[in-house]
């Protein structure tokens, strides 16, 4: 079960008052965000399959109930309620693992008024932490440009055991081969790794002892820290001699370097090496690894094979959460849904009414062009021009011909139906393969480090003018 009392207060007493007004009509909630994170040019939508296994099993268990009973404010009528409380709307989203951009709905939720408060902010800590780590760790995996491999160390840094846990399945969605969280492994089927710590070496008397000891237990995966006292002096020397007596037993070692200065010291050990005859050992680098600096020494054609990445990996590094928000879009009165719009003096801030869709159109190499938003009604055919509208300036616009594009598709899809499951449940590394899988349709400019190219998020003709019809009319009644 999954405690609904992972909300926050004011959703509780907004529900109150919406069940003793008895005013709970049924609603679409749009769950979206506003700029990409690390000044990037795209996210990875992360975090569904687990918002949908809880969904299913949101309770309050009788001690929810009696902690709620002891602050003295609400209502026994409504505990009652909550007592026998389960979520029973329909979902519509993105399919996990997708390219998103800012702007789109990438996950609708419709039920009534009570349900969709409820769980506002599960929703939003869940998709915005996971999304946040899976796109922090694309940008690192595509920072190596395929130059070694990613590997997840340093849980403990997250928030908390189940961030941590998280963290590991949102890095691995975005790219990462193996975690250093052996629960995370229990629970997701991650591969996991581990190597040794500097405890390791000292608890021995000599850099050499240790590496022999533990060679000795893991043969298989001799991954030696050569950085406890001198890098290039006993470390990479007592490297050498256990690497020769494992190459002897027909195995090989790695090296890992967890501090000075990477650009420099992986070219000398790598020489050392490859003159000591062990050109098949290979080397790891650590030590607060952001995507600038694996960038910057890939470019620089440093010999690294992996990266160990802790911090800047599970914390997000630079940015600390991603600005998604969870917005009323429509309401249903006598029977009918009718579009609402929260309007701001910022026009970005000015919400997109209605019950939506989003729609992806690709080249004849399925190389992903630009997105539409559309109201859920509407035909978007493939043998017609389509007219994309700046969802900021209403004035500006382009024409999407229709031999510049090959075909659409839609990515919202229904996931859930009065609460329960109708998608199919994808494992790990699945929705990892079709990440990876759907970036390689995003151009390369829209995924560089530095300034990348603004991807195209336009409303149809339709949702502008719905949308500027809704705010002359809330201005004029203001």
């Amino acid at each position: 079960m999954t405690s609904a009392l992972v909300t926050d207060f004011y959703e509780l007493t907004m529900m109150q008052g919406y069940f003793l007004k008895d005013h709970n009509p049924r609603v679409v909630f749009d769950m979206f965000y506003r700029t990409n994170p690390f000044s990037g040019g795209y996210t990875v939508f992360t975090g569904l399959e687990e918002v949908i296994d809880a969904l299913e099993d949101f309770r309050f268990s009788s001690d929810d109930i009696e902690y709620l009973r002891s602050l003295k404010f609400f209502d026994p009528s409504f505990l009652d309620f909550l007592a026998h409380y389960r979520f029973s709307g329909d979902v519509y989203a993105f399919d996990e693992g997708t390219p998103a951009f800012p702007g789109e709905p990438l996950v609708r939720i419709e039920s009534s008024l009570i349900d969709c408060q409820l769980v506002e902010a599960f929703v939003l800590n869940t998709l915005n932490f996971q999304t946040l780590i899976a796109t922090k760790a694309n940008r690192m995996v595509y920072a190596t440009r395929g130059k070694g491999a990613i590997m997840e160390f340093g849980l403990r840094r997250a928030q908390g055991e189940n961030g941590a846990h998280a963290a590991s399945r949102a890095a691995y969605i975005g790219g990462t081969k193996v975690t250093s969280n052996t629960y995370a492994g229990k629970k997701y089927g991650i591969p996991v790794s581990g190597t040794m710590a500097h405890s390791w070496i000292m608890s021995f008397n000599s850099e050499e002892e240790a590496f022999r000891q533990y060679a000795s237990i893991y043969p298989d995966n001799a991954v030696l820290l050569i950085d406890t006292y001198d890098t290039l002096g006993s470390g990479i020397e007592a490297a050498i001699k256990i690497g020769l007596e494992q190459k002897a037993k027909g195995k090989r070692i790695g090296v890992r370097i967890d501090s000075g200065d990477l650009n420099y010291l992986p070219r000398v050990i790598r020489d050392r090496l490859d003159k000591a005859g062990l050109t098949d050992a290979t080397i790891c680098v650590s030590n607060d690894l952001t995507e600038e600096i694996i960038q910057t020494l890939v470019a620089d054609g440093v010999p690294i094979d992996s990266w160990g990445i802790g911090t800047h990996l599970v914390t997000g590094g630079t940015q600390s959460s991603l600005n998604g928000v969870y917005k009323l879009a429509a309401k249903q009165e006598n029977g009918v849904f009718e579009p609402t719009l929260k309007v701001s003096n910022s026009f970005e801030k000015t919400t997109n009414p209605g019950i939506k869709q989003v729609y992806r159109f690709y080249d004849e190499n399925d190389n992903a062009l630009a997105d539409l938003i559309t109201l859920d009604d509407e035909e978007v055919r493939d043998d017609v021009n389509h007219t994309f509208f700046h969802p900021f300036s209403m004035g500006d616009f382009f024409v999407m011909r229709k031999g510049s594009y090959k075909y659409s598709r839609p990515l919202l899809s229904q996931k859930m139906k009065d609460g329960r499951r109708i998608s199919e449940k994808r494992e790990l590394h699945e929705i990892q393969a079709y990440a990876a899988s759907s970036l390689e349709h995003l151009h390369k400019s829209y995924k560089r480090q530095i300034n990348p190219h603004i991807y195209k998020v336009s409303l149809s003709r339709r949702l502008r003018d719905l949308k500027m019809d809704l705010i002359l009319k809330v201005r004029g009644a203001v």
